[in-house]
Formats: C-alpha cells, structure tokens, sequence
C-alpha cells in the first residue's frame, strides 16, 4: 500500500483550450476575468498549470514519463510523411491528465505494473482522439495554444488521424492477457461520442433540463476519467467495492471538470484560459448557467432572453452577460461543481491514507480551480 509523504497542493489545471476559428467581434473578446470556481486570480507568470499537475502526479511522475514515451513510440508509421502528423497528435492531448488518475489509483492499492503504463497510454490515445475529432466540431484553430490537426492540414486529416488513435489504442490494450480492458475503454468511448452527439444535436435547444445536461457532460467528459479509474483499480487487484467507489470518484471529479470549463467560457479571462471564450453560447450551446437562469426567471423575461440565445451569434455573449451578472447563475453553478468535487474527495474513503491518496484528493480540487 501507499505510504509516502504527501504533496503540497496546487490550485489551478490544464483545461481544455480552444480557439474558435471565425472572423469579426468575437476574435478579439478582452474581458478581465474571473477565475474558475473557488480559485483566487493569479498574476501573469505565476506557476503554471502544467508545473502545479507535476508537482500532484509527483508521486508517479516515472510511470508518467514511461506512458509518455510509450505514446510516442505508438505514433509511429512506416510511412514517413505521416510521422509529422502523428507526432504533432500527441501534443494535443494537455496535462495527461487520465493516466494520472489510472496510475495514482493504481499505486493507492497495491503498486504499479507495466499493464498500468500500458492503459495509461491507451486512455490517453482515446482522450486525444476524441480532442482532435471535437477541433473539427467546433472548427477550433488552436487547442492550448498549439495548432490544431484541421487548422495545420485540414479536417480530413483530423478525422483520420482520430481513427488512427482510436485503432491504435485498442490494438495496444489488446496486447495485454485480459480482454477486459478493451471491453471498459470501448464501452467508454463509444458513449463519449454518444455524449458528444447528443450535445451536437441539442444545440439551439433552449429547454434542455439539468438533468440532461449532466448526463450529456458525464458521457463525453467523465466517462474516460471513470474508465482511468476503474482500470487503475483492477490491474492493482482491488476489489469490487473499491473499484466501485473509484469508478464514482473518477465520475464525479469529470462532471466537476467539465462544469468548471463551462464556467471558464463565461467567467474566464481569454490570455490566462487560452481560448476565445463564449463559444458554447456561439455554438447554440445550453451549459448550466444558462439553465439556472431560464429555470429562475419568469416567463416574460425567458422569452426575451430565448431571442437572445437565437439571435445573431456575435450578439449573443454581449447581451447575455449583463442578464448572467443579475442573476444567481455564476454562484450557482460554483456551488454545483463543488458539491461535485466533495463527492470526488468522499469516494476516496476506501483508499489508505498516503502520497497518491493525497494526490488523487488534490486533483480533484484542481478539476474546480483551474484558470489553463
């Protein structure tokens, strides 16, 4: 069991930076900002997200280094001209967030074995692929300040090369002796894209309830980050009941993730997240603020807001925000996320206290106070 000191905590994350690739207004949308749930802003220069999860995940930094390697090593063709395009895949994929997870779970019960690393690579291959395919859903030309595969080549690239990953990941989890891996990870990606799709197809729906919402982010978000989870506790020999409460802890941290990155597109600051912000609201997008603020207004004004939503695109972050500041929706779905978080942190009760529990416990206050 896990038993070495703990490390110190850190307060912000890697989340996922898109640039939307369109003209006028909303190119340039300078608005200083507020940091994500329950986080302090900080100065330009502080520590970066990518210093602060390193110095979280220290406990496994060699078998994060191992996984990287390995994700290197996979995107390899015979073909050289194709080695531009694979190796560029791979620094796409951020702050390896999902191999953390499997692998700190994984030495929280009992120690590390090379099938870890070997998942670890293969989540993290899913996790990218589903990136690259979402760049060309939201035609996003950057993703954390790096080009995207549709903007550097083109979308059919993207496309491809998302498959490409998605082939290769389950080729390398059926490499190892059980085929329960490639069971887990197949059934994880097929529902992010299902709820991915099903956000696709509910955009411009204004009446989608919060319920839907989270069982939409909880597909095409938390799914993975359970998976990461469950896999990191049954290749270490944990029992049903573990694996259970990690598979909730994995959950519940993806939902608060994804929660906090919703509140980024509207509350972030553009140069610190990295991104053109009010792209969900763009998109046609209904996230949790939006939600909490139909279901607390009366009719008469909802209707008025409803024309917002469907009005011009580059209109609908202007007018909207004003009407966002009056109302509870910005405390609200800080609350939300929160609440979230503690259920993270409360599934970890079957852990043994130690450096990778104590890391595990962090990262989940990382996933609601994150500004990168």
């Amino acid at each position: 069991m896990d038993s070495t000191s703990t490390v110190s905590t850190a307060s912000s994350d890697g989340a996922t930076t898109r640039s939307a690739a369109r003209v006028g207004p909303s190119m340039v949308r300078k608005r200083p900002g507020t940091a994500g749930p329950g986080v302090q802003q900080q100065e330009t220069g502080a520590t970066s997200a990518k210093d602060q999860l390193l110095a979280l995940t220290s406990p496994i930094s060699d078998q994060l280094h191992q996984v990287e390697k390995r994700l290197q090593s996979e995107l390899k063709s015979r073909h050289s001209d194709l080695e531009p395009v694979l190796q560029h895949g791979t620094q796409l994929g951020g702050k390896r967030l999902r191999p953390a997870l499997l692998l700190l779970v994984g030495k929280a019960l009992g120690g590390l074995k090379e099938d870890h690393v070997v998942l670890g690579t293969v989540v993290e291959m899913v996790h990218t692929a589903t990136l690259i395919h979402d760049d060309v859903l939201d035609q996003a030309a950057t993703r954390r300040h790096v080009a995207t595969v549709n903007a550097r080549w083109n979308e059919h690239t993207s496309i491809l090369i998302g498959d490409y990953l998605f082939a290769q990941s389950f080729r390398l989890a059926a490499t190892l002796s059980s085929t329960r891996a490639c069971q887990l990870v197949g059934e994880a990606a097929r529902l992010v894209c299902e709820g991915e799709l099903r956000q696709v197809l509910s955009r411009d729906i204004l009446n989608i309830t919060e319920n839907e919402y989270l069982q939409m982010i909880r597909g095409k978000t938390a799914e993975l980050c359970r998976v990461s989870c469950e896999l990191g506790a049954i290749y270490a020999g944990g029992d049903d009941a573990a694996i259970r409460s990690l598979g909730h802890y994995g959950d519940a941290l993806g939902i608060a993730f994804q929660i906090a990155d919703d509140f980024l597109d509207l509350w972030g600051n553009d140069q610190t997240v990295g991104k053109t912000l009010g792209t969900d609201i763009e998109q046609g997008k209904m996230t949790l603020p939006l939600i909490r603020l139909r279901d607390t207004v009366g009719q008469s004004e909802w209707s008025k807001i409803s024309d917002i939503l469907r009005g011009p695109i580059n209109d609908r972050l202007p007018r909207i925000m004003p009407i966002l500041q009056c109302s509870d929706a910005r405390a609200y779905t800080q609350q939300v996320a929160e609440s979230y978080k503690k259920q993270a942190i409360d599934a970890l009760d079957c852990l043994p206290e130690g450096a990778s529990k104590k890391a595990l416990t962090n990262l989940a206050c990382f996933s609601v106070s994150r500004r990168f």
